[in-house]
């Protein structure tokens, strides 16, 4: 049976496409830009206050389904241009110090013009 992951508390779809989706105790994250879960607004402009909204909208999809970064087994990370990549890793080190498997990669462009985009798959099994 499918869940679908639901919470005021990140930023709401903006497309045809849910928060995330719980299949056998496994949560696929739908990609987080850093937009403000109250505005639907891009939260800053350089790539570590951008990163660190990221983190914010991650941590409210987490913690909707009771579960926290330490749950996190991979991540795919998207940036706007790599050399945004170690102020970028700066910020993701604070907060996935599990180190989950991960791929970063650059991209053309992200919605809305953002710096970097995280998508998520987390364990929130018994939780």
């Amino acid at each position: 049976m499918l869940k679908y992951v639901d919470t005021k508390n990140a930023p709401a779809a903006i497309g045809p496409y849910s928060q995330g989706i719980i299949a056998n105790d496994i949560a696929f994250f739908s990609g987080q830009i850093p937009l403000s879960p109250e505005t639907g607004e891009v939260v800053g402009t350089t790539i570590e206050e951008q990163a660190e909204q990221i983190m914010k909208n991650v941590a409210a999809l987490l913690e909707s389904q009771g579960a926290d970064f330490k749950d996190v087994v991979k991540t795919t990370c998207f940036l706007a241009d790599m050399e945004d990549f170690a102020a970028f890793n700066d910020v993701y080190a604070k907060y996935f110090v599990g180190k989950p498997g991960r791929s970063c990669v650059a991209v053309k462009g992200l919605p809305k013009g953002v710096l970097c985009e995280v998508e998520a798959i987390a364990y929130v099994g018994g939780k």
